[in-house]
This record gives structure tokens, sequence and C-alpha cells, in this order.
């Protein structure tokens, strides 16, 4: 009896301090939320970049997340969405270490949370007409500073991270940075040389605009020999007739940290001081020879990219060499690229060659393989002289590209001497005391950042917007395409925290079945040879009937009167006609076997495979213990 006793007292301590164990242990993981992102893309896993701006916190940032929280009011993908941004921003939580706070808000109607999602800036959306307004978007605030994302699309999940590290980034500065804007180009606005006769100015490009509002922009002239101190990021377009000068001037301002984003041009077909193929003048290029020598690279001033798969309209027709970009010509890995779809280059040139040691190179942009360079000159013969004489090179040229790293300087003799005229009154005998050559910086102490663009007329409006008239006397202007979208994008790149750039792009949670879309793009083009055949059996039929039928055109009362011949091609057209719909019908009965057999195959993996894994090491398990139990 007694030992039946102290058997139960023994079970019920041990069941207690198992209990306080399990209490403790639970405890301890859920402060130390250790995790392992086991996913192929690592998309639970915040980049180094993120990681690098969060541990330069100190001081809490409150971050607002608005969400309607309703069952019936958000849409599936919205609500999806909205459980992603949860599950980043908990990571931004954690990762931070206390120091970003979260608060979730569901912005009610005539709720305190919708007073204040209307003083953070977010917006509603109606997804339907006569639906309650959608709320998805946040605020990030520390002390007197704001940033804004009024709605997170979906579609933009693969910049989500970019974007809540930018908004940290931003409340973190106070001041707005200053951007240089070097460019023969009228930015401004100004007297169009092209439109004197009417005596009318043009108005500021959209895109210089828009970096007022954002930036202190400062104007740096072409002839500059020295990037002024308080610049962090230089903006060069269409450097045409650059002087060596100028181009030190930039060696410099990169190697002490300046960042530089340069549009260079083979044909600048909306140079106004020079016209183009479609402005009736010969254009203008511009290139940085001395620094992209440099840097290993090459750009060719007298050859632009045609490209077959990305034909643009123009007011001439079609034409290989205007280039109508879709999401295909994009770096999808890369932040600043990610979420661009469409993009339209006019004249574009290509960058080549290999970056020196010490630099990273990354394709932004790129053609087709589907391409080929063309004299500049050829555009002016129209499309369908370029589309006849075209032949593919088989390769991708690189559009636009993005160096990092540590840069060399391209003058390792100093600073170049300006070239000077020889002055007529100036005698030979007398000569000036040569002045001692600037040596500057050799090599840059800090990692710097280059991005490279082939073209320099996509941010003009005349291509990156579309006019809407006038209200009020104020020109509605709208952008068109990525093209505003991925220059400013650069921008806020550069000028932003240098680990922005080495925040990646997230992998998107919803993976495509792509062994079934590839079974079923097979399967399409199994169809389209079908179809193909059935209309060339078609086309063949009828140019036989067609041709018996001009055989009897001199014998009037047989005109209409089909012969024997005739009625037999129509019947073994449809004879042939009755096959292929009938091989149709067994391709398509063949593609739905095939994804049901894959379908039913996944299905068992899931729901017997690893279930049956399961069970067979516990049974393994349970055996070995039992030997080990017989053998003691």
């Amino acid at each position: 009896m007694k030992k039946g006793i102290q058997n139960s007292l023994f079970s019920i301590v041990g069941v207690a301090v198992m209990a306080v164990i399990l209490i403790a242990v639970n405890f301890l993981g859920s402060r130390a939320k250790t995790r392992i992102d086991l996913t192929q893309d690592r998309a639970y896993t915040l980049s180094a970049g993120t990681r690098a701006i969060l541990a330069k916190l100190d001081t809490p940032v409150q971050v607002r997340f608005y969400a309607t929280r309703g069952e019936n009011k958000m849409p599936v993908v919205l609500k999806n969405h909205a459980q992603v941004v949860q599950d980043l921003l908990d990571e931004f939580r954690q990762a931070s270490k206390g120091k970003i706070e979260i608060q979730k808000l569901d912005p009610e109607p005539d709720s305190d949370a919708e007073d204040s999602a209307k003083l953070d800036g977010i917006e509603p959306r109606m997804i339907q007409l006569g639906s309650e307004p959608i709320y998805l978007g946040l605020s990030v605030t520390m002390l007197d500073a704001k940033e804004t994302e009024p709605f997170l699309d979906p579609r933009d999940e693969r910049q989500l991270e970019y974007k809540i590290a930018r908004a940290i980034s931003r409340v973190m500065t106070t001041e707005k940075p200053v951007l240089g804007v070097m460019s023969p180009l009228p930015m401004t606005g100004g007297m169009n040389p092209m439109s004197m006769r009417g005596g009318r100015s043009t108005p500021p490009w959209m895109f210089y605009s828009e970096l007022k509002r954002s930036y202190n922009v400062k104007t740096v002239e072409m002839s500059a020999d020295k990037i002024p101190d308080d610049v962090k990021v230089l903006l060069l377009v269409h450097p045409k007739g650059i002087t060596e000068q100028t181009q030190w001037a930039i060696d410099q301002f990169i190697l002490r940290g300046g960042k530089l984003m340069a549009m260079l041009d083979p044909m600048a077909v909306l140079d106004p001081q020079a016209g183009g193929p479609f402005g009736g003048g010969g254009g203008s290029s511009s290139s940085l020879d001395k620094l992209l020598t440099a840097w290993g690279l090459k750009f060719d001033t007298t050859k632009v990219v045609a490209d077959m798969n990305y034909i643009a309209q123009t007011g001439q027709g079609p034409n290989p060499t205007v280039l109508a970009l879709t999401e295909d010509a994009v770096n999808k890995d890369d932040v600043l690229t990610s979420g661009m779809n469409s993009m339209l280059l006019a004249l574009a040139g290509s960058f080549s060659g290999t970056p020196v040691e010490g630099l990273k190179q990354t394709v932004l942009i790129k053609s087709s393989k589907n391409s080929q360079f063309v004299d500049p000159m050829m555009a002016e013969m129209g499309g369908e002289q370029l589309k006849k004489n075209f032949a593919s090179s088989g390769s991708e040229q690189t559009l636009a590209l993005r160096l990092d790293g540590k840069f060399k300087t391209a003058f390792p003799n100093g600073k170049p001497k300006p070239v000077e005229a020889p002055k007529p009154d100036e005698k030979n005998d007398e000569k000036k005391p040569e002045q001692p050559v600037e040596q500057g910086l050799k090599e840059s102490t800090a990692d710097s950042v280059v991005i490279l663009i082939g073209d320099s007329d996509f941010i003009q409006d005349p291509i990156a917007t579309q006019e809407f008239g006038s209200i009020g006397g104020q020109r509605v202007v709208m952008p068109q395409g990525s093209n505003l979208a991925f220059a400013q994008g650069a921008i806020d790149m550069l000028a932003g925290d240098s680990n922005l750039i080495s925040v990646r792009s997230r992998a998107v949670r919803e993976r495509p079945f792509t062994v079934v879309n590839k079974m079923q793009a097979d399967a399409e083009s199994r169809y389209q040879s079908k179809i193909q055949e059935l209309e060339a059996g078609l086309a063949s039929a009828q140019q036989k009937i067609n041709e018996l039928q001009r055989a009897k055109a001199g014998e009037k009362t047989q005109r209409f009167i089909l012969s024997p011949e005739q009625q037999a091609e129509i019947a073994n057209f449809r004879k042939k006609e009755a096959d292929v719909k009938r091989e149709l019908k067994e391709v398509r009965k063949s593609l739905n076997a095939d994804i049901d057999s894959l379908e039913n195959r996944v299905k068992w993996m899931n729901i017997a495979a690893m279930p049956a894994v399961v069970v067979v090491c516990g049974i393994f398990f349970a055996l070995r213990r039992r030997s080990k139990t017989a053998a003691t």
C-alpha cells in the first residue's frame, strides 16, 4: 500500500516538474524568438541593408499600420497582403530590439482610427461601387519627421521591405539632401530654340519639378571644375561635349564619397539645340569616355539598339529603335527595378566591358536576345526598312546598370590642363611659369555608387508623360509607364542611406506552379502548330478551288456550279479539318490528364507522404528504445 502511494506521489511530482519545465521552455523561447527561415528565397529574412539601418536607431520609431479588419469588407487578396505586411513589421520590430513600436489600427467609419488615418495621409480605396472604403497603408514617425505609404498595393510586394526601410531611413534624416543637376538640356524650362518664332517658352520637365519637391536642387554648370562639397548626389543628363576638366571634377566627387546618376546617349532625339531623326536635325551624342575607361566599361556613341521584341509604335509607325520595354527587360531581383512593368527608350545605347577590380556591376535594364546594333541615322529611314534589314545578334545588350564599390581615379597624373588656343599677341619667348598640377584623390576610401543609363530622352515630357490639356491655366500632366518612377527611385536610393542599396527585392510568397505552367505552355505550342496546320490546309484548299474556278471562267453557265474536282477538294479539306479537330481534342485530354496526375501526386505527398515519414520515424525510435530497455 505504501509502495502504491509512493509511486503515485512520484508520478504527481514528475508531472508537476514536467509542467514547470514546459512552461519555462515556452517562456524562454518566446523571449528569445529564435527562428529559422527554410524558404528557398529567404522570404522571411530581412536584408543585411535593412538590419544595418535598424542598427543605427537611437530614438524610438512609431509605425502606425492601418488595415480594414472586417471579415466581409476586405477582399481575400488584400487580406492576405495585410497579413504579409504585419508579419514583415514584426520582423522589423524584432530586428530593431524594441526601437520600433507598431500600432495596428482599424479605421472604421467615424472612429478615432479613421481620423488618425486622414491626418497621416492614408488613402482609402473603393474596391467596388457602393462599398465601404478599404484602408491598407502605414505611416512612420520619429519625433517631428513623418513618412507615409498611403496604400500598400499587393502588386508591389517585392518592394515592401525597401519601402518600409526607406521610410525609416528618411525620418532619421531631418534635412533635405542636396542634389546637384548638371545638363545642357533645358530641364528647368525656358525658351525653346525650335519654337523661337512663336516666342514661346517651355515649362520645366515634370521630372525636374518632382525632384524639387523632395530635394534641395542645385544647378551645376557643365563647365564646372569642382562639384560643390554639399552636393550628395549628382544627376548628369546628356553631357554632350563634356571636357576632361569636368570629368575630373566628377571623378573627384565620386572618390570623396559622392554618388552619380548619369544618362548618356548615342542619339538624343529630343535635344532642342540639335534636333534628332524625329525632329529634322542630326541629333547629338554624349559619353564619359575617360571615366568609363577607368571603370572598365565602354559606351559606343555610334550605334543604337534595335530590338524586335520591344518594338514601339511611333508617329511614323512601328520602329525597332524605339524600345517599349516590358517587365521581362528589367532585373526583378533588384529592388530598384522589381516594380517596373513598362518603359520607353528612344534610340538608346548599351554598355559593354568588364568592371575593374573592386567594382561590382548590377544590370538593371537589358534588351532581349532578338536585338542588334544599328547606325543612329538608320532611324530616319523608318521602321519598315529597319525590320527588313534586321539581323539578330543573339545576345542581350545592357541598357542600364549600377556600379558599386571602391573607385579609382581616371586621372592618375592629376588634374588635366585646359586646352587653350594661342593668343596672337603672345610672344613665343615669353613663357609663363607652369602651375603645379593638382593631384587630387587617387582612390575612394569608402564604397560609392554610380548608375549609368544609355538614354537621356526617356525622362523628358514628350516620352515620360501624357498631357491632358489645362485646368485654370495649369497644365494637367500625368506620368506614363515606369520612366519617371525608375529615375526618381534611383535618385531616392542614391540620396538615402547607403544601406538601402543592399536591400534586396523580396521574394513573393505566392509561388506559381511552374511545372503546370510549362505543361500548359507546351500544350499551347502544340495547339498553335495544329491551328497553323489547319489554316495552311484551308488556304491550300481554297487556292486549288480558286484555280479550278478561274479555269472555268469562260464557261458562263458553269461558273457557279462546282466541278467534281472542286467537290473532291472540299471533301478532302473537310476530312482533314475533322482529323485536326480530333487531334486537338486528344491533346487537350492528354494535357488535362497530365495536370490531374501531377496534382494528385502533390496532394498525396502533402496528405500521406509526410505523415507516413513521421509514423515511420516514431516506430523506429520506439523499437530502438524497446531494444535498449530489453538489453538492460
